[in-house]
């Protein structure tokens, strides 16, 4: 529900632990992280691993993390990063390929967030020491910029068999891989199968207050700890907040479906709305992106007037009219309703 009275659709990631959530971790059993002694970590770790089918796993701050850590394990300097154009890696971290990894990066001009093998292939590199050399795929499960697109494994599979066909390593970028999960039935070990190194994040939709838990190897592991400890993102007694994450693969995968079905109802509103035009052909999960096409309407303009009112949106690309909405646990049916309501007023003044 909503918090404060605010309708807060900006993203997954506004959700707040639940009491059952805040009981897990008040009663959790801790130890030394970086020792190896806490045991509710050690599940966490155990449980994502399995989930994924990888042979071991690592807990982190963040999913931000959890993919820098795999681009800097992956590649050596100089090595290119291929991903959508709107991949989050390129997005929304900082530039931490170039950073951190001293990775080159080539987005891949994709279909919302999508891409095809042969997409890959037009853009993979000739041996060549002129060249920078194609090292990792990054697959980002759901597209977020793409308007939360679910990767068809399928598609995924042919993606990685090119990729390993010419050497490469695939990484899954698995922030909402669980709403591709609950979109389309197909298991999240099935989704990672053929991708070298994958993880979920916990802290959006499943409704933790922090972390995601990255998975490989036990080599690539073993490697992700040095880097985990390079960057500051080793814990103590990390087990407080590892039982959010076991309290959340419990009790809030199958909601996820709710959140879903609140995109549509919204997207179904907001497309009756005059000078809004959905930009989503069809929502696959829990995000609704629009424009503001009303002359002289600007999407932060209109996001600002919609906070006056108790509903949060967040609006892409300046002043444009891109606006993004993400519906999660923390928001209702009833929410939807008058969230839609308030941009029906907003859009009429």
């Amino acid at each position: 529900m909503a918090h404060n009275g605010l309708i807060d659709l900006y993203s997954d990631t506004q959700t707040r632990p639940s009491t059952g959530m805040r009981r897990a971790m008040a009663e959790a059993e801790v130890g030394d992280e970086q020792r190896g002694e806490d045991p509710t970590t050690k599940r966490l770790e155990e449980r994502v691993a399995d989930l994924l089918g990888k042979e071991a796993a690592v807990f982190l701050p963040s999913g931000t993390m959890c993919n820098q850590i795999a681009i800097a394990v992956h590649c050596l300097p100089g090595d290119e990063v291929v991903a959508a154009d709107n991949a989050h890696i390129f997005f929304s971290e900082a530039g931490g390929a170039a950073s951190l990894a001293r990775a080159q990066t080539w987005p891949i001009r994709s279909d919302q967030g999508l891409f095809t093998a042969q997409d890959l292939t037009l853009v993979l590199r000739e041996p060549s020491r002129y060249l920078p050399r194609s090292r990792l795929v990054v697959i980002e499960q759901t597209a977020n910029l793409g308007g939360g697109r679910v990767w068809p494994v399928a598609q995924i599979n042919e993606v990685a068999a090119l990729a390993h066909s010419h050497r490469l390593t695939v990484h899954m970028d698995g922030a909402r891989l669980m709403n591709a999960v609950v979109a389309s039935g197909v298991s999240a070990k099935t989704f990672a199968e053929h991708c070298d190194t994958a993880w979920i994040d916990l802290s959006k939709g499943l409704g933790c207050p922090v972390g995601g838990v990255l998975a490989g190897s036990k080599d690539f592991i073993h490697e992700a700890w040095r880097w985990k400890q390079r960057i500051g993102g080793a814990f103590r007694q990390s087990g407080i907040v590892a039982a959010a994450g076991l309290y959340a693969l419990d009790h809030n995968i199958e909601v996820l479906a709710a959140d879903h079905s609140n995109a549509r109802l919204l997207a179904g509103k907001l497309a009756s709305i005059p000078g809004i035009k959905l930009s989503n052909a069809k929502i696959e999960s829990n995000i609704v992106f629009f424009e503001v096409t009303a002359p002289g309407r600007t999407g932060p303009g209109v996001c600002a007037e919609l906070l006056k009112r108790n509903v949060r949106m967040s609006s892409f690309g300046g002043t444009n009219g891109r606006v993004r909405c993400v519906t999660h646990l923390d928001v209702s049916t009833t929410d939807i309703e008058r969230a839609a309501a308030a941009l029906a007023e907003v859009m009429k003044v």
